[in-house]
């Protein structure tokens, strides 16, 4: 499968494709087994290819093994972004996929999405809120905007992985008034006709853990509730003590599991 849009469908006319795509230079941000991530710059303009060469039938196994779903190539990142522009979530414009080979753990495929820019991601935004707080009608206004993000995505039967503020970027010079978020890396996003109720959970409990150090308080944590429910919070916290329980018990996890990670001296 193949697919150019421009400039990339003029740019590379005639060319191998794959060749095209390995030949491109740029800022490489991650290199891993089986794929590379880099920025590089076409025509003028900015953009970040992911280019994946598989990841091996143990490394497919190992995922199996964990509860984890492997992610193969590029296509989960494509077909998760046909998906949110169906669903009118902003997120990034893909300018070229393509895939061949049938073997999953030697599959061959690449996407290039457009740079968003300018942009800032919320976490970065949103570092200094706890020392300076925003204005209450834009801290309002961006926490509806996430909900809302949220809420389309899983009623699409999109579920991300990766929910953490990091993952929305937010358009600047910001419009306090109507602020524009998009939501990126979504290569390990998983795409069903329903959002299955444990998969959305899990995507809230990040969520909920990445913000809980930006100085929310609980009347903003109930007010994305009642956006993502599009519900009374009485009939919220009566249908949803579940998932209210759940997200406590996975920050603390989620919590855990980073200081393991990051703390100083952690693998040390």
């Amino acid at each position: 499968m193949i697919r150019l849009e421009e400039p990339l469908r003029t740019l590379w006319a005639g060319q191998d494709p794959f060749a095209a795509a390995e030949a491109l230079q740029g800022e490489v941000l991650r290199a891993l087994e089986g794929r590379r991530t880099l920025r590089t710059e076409i025509a003028g303009h900015g953009y970040y290819a992911k280019i994946h060469h598989g990841i091996g039938w143990l490394e497919i196994l190992k995922n199996l093994l964990s509860g984890r779903l492997p992610v193969l190539g590029a296509g989960n990142e494509w077909r998760a972004l046909e998906r949110l522009h169906a669903l009118g979530v902003d997120t990034m414009r893909a300018v070229a996929f393509a895939e061949r080979g049938s073997n999953p753990a030697r599959q061959h495929s690449f996407i290039i999405t457009e740079e968003l820019a300018p942009t800032v991601s919320l976490e970065d935004y949103c570092r200094d809120w706890r020392a300076v707080p925003p204005a209450p009608g834009f801290k309002r206004t961006l926490i509806r905007r996430v909900a809302a993000m949220a809420r389309r995505m899983h009623e699409g039967g999109v579920n991300h992985r990766d929910f953490y503020i990091c993952h929305f970027l937010l358009h600047l010079p910001v419009d306090t008034n109507a602020p524009r978020l998009s939501l990126i890396d979504l290569h390990r996003a998983q795409i069903r006709e329903k959002t299955p109720r444990r998969w959305r959970d899990k995507d809230l409990a990040a969520l909920y853990f990445s913000a809980l150090d930006i100085g929310l308080t609980r009347r903003d944590f109930l007010r994305f509730l009642k956006t993502y429910f599009a519900a009374p919070l009485r009939d919220i916290l009566r249908d949803e003590r579940a998932l209210l329980g759940h997200l406590q018990n996975e920050s603390v996890r989620l919590m855990a599991r980073y200081q393991r990670k990051y703390a100083p001296g952690a693998g040390a």
